[in-house]
């Protein structure tokens, strides 16, 4: 499966023209345009008209997702057939807490005849989610159901569980690494919560280097300030990528073919850390590709 380079989304809301022709010449990885928290009540099918619009119009190559409003508001199925009509890579679903969920919005998608390539993403945001994040993330091995990518919800969490996140959202952890177990046991993406005081460049980078060790695959942004910071922590460093050079170099040289490990810089590898470094040149591949599709637009 190619990879795809989701160190930063940006969310953009459809309610805002300027910000929505801002975000075209951004570097984000990905753009969610939404209909859902960033947008008032009075304004849902002005901006489902704008998000449109904006889908139509593109984002010079990069992932572009729709986050809609949940499937018990008055506002989901215009949101949902907007998607089937305009396609882009992925609906944003609020509030997962139910592997019904994906499978009856995916089994509705199908029936709008939206094409295969609009996926499913699942916001995983509650108590109930993160209960059952395992079970939502296995309705993936059914490829009908579109399941790619989970994006974790802090703020909703937290809201809702009344815990405090504190420094390094210490209480929050426990359930963050659960999300992200589900996600890779069923071969998804998972992506980390947005952080709010986007005028705190330390505290965010701070919490991006968190979030790439715990294992996400990026983080999701409510300003554009915070994209280089995203980019930097999840994207591999001109020395990581040097290093799986010469890593997969020394592994597949002809004196090694017959070896299942090797000595490397003084350390022993063996194909598992060939793999990884495989990865690091993939992904460093898909984001220079994202970089020439933007410049070519």
């Amino acid at each position: 499966m190619a990879v795809k380079p989701r160190r930063s989304l940006l969310f953009v809301p459809a309610s805002n023209t300027r910000a929505l022709e801002k975000a075209r010449g951004l570097s984000s990885d990905g753009v969610i345009i939404d209909l859902e928290d960033a947008v008032a009540p009075g304004v849902k099918d002005a901006a489902r008209a704008q998000a449109e619009q904006a889908l139509r119009q593109g984002f010079g190559g990069r992932e572009t997702a729709l986050r809609i409003n949940a499937p018990d508001t008055q506002w989901f199925e215009a949101d949902l057939a907007l998607a089937a009509r305009v396609a882009p890579d992925a609906v944003a679903i609020p509030k997962v807490y139910s592997p019904q969920t994906i499978r009856d919005i995916a089994a509705r998608l199908d029936s709008l005849g939206a094409p295969a390539k609009v996926r499913l993403w699942a916001m995983i945001e509650t108590a109930r989610g993160v209960l059952n994040a395992d079970a939502i993330a296995s309705t993936a091995s059914e490829p009908a159901n579109r399941l790619d990518l989970f994006i974790v919800g802090a703020n909703d969490l937290a809201r809702e569980t009344g815990v405090r996140p504190g420094p390094a959202r210490a209480s929050l952890i426990p359930w963050l690494q659960s999300v992200v177990l589900a996600a890779r046991a069923s071969g998804l993406a998972v992506i980390d919560s947005v952080y709010n005081d986007f005028r705190n460049a330390d505290g965010f980078a701070a919490e991006c280097t968190q979030g790439r060790d715990f294992g996400f695959d990026g983080k999701s942004l409510i300003h554009p300030a915070q994209i280089d910071a995203a980019n930097a922590a999840f994207g591999p460093t001109a020395e990581e990528i040097a290093e799986a050079q010469a890593m997969i170099a020394t592994f597949s040289a002809p004196e090694n073919a017959s070896k299942g490990a090797v000595a490397f810089e003084g350390r022993m590898i063996e194909e598992l850390h060939v793999a990884i470094a495989q990865r690091t040149l993939d992904l460093a591949h898909a984001i220079a590709a994202i970089h020439d599709n933007k410049n070519a637009g």
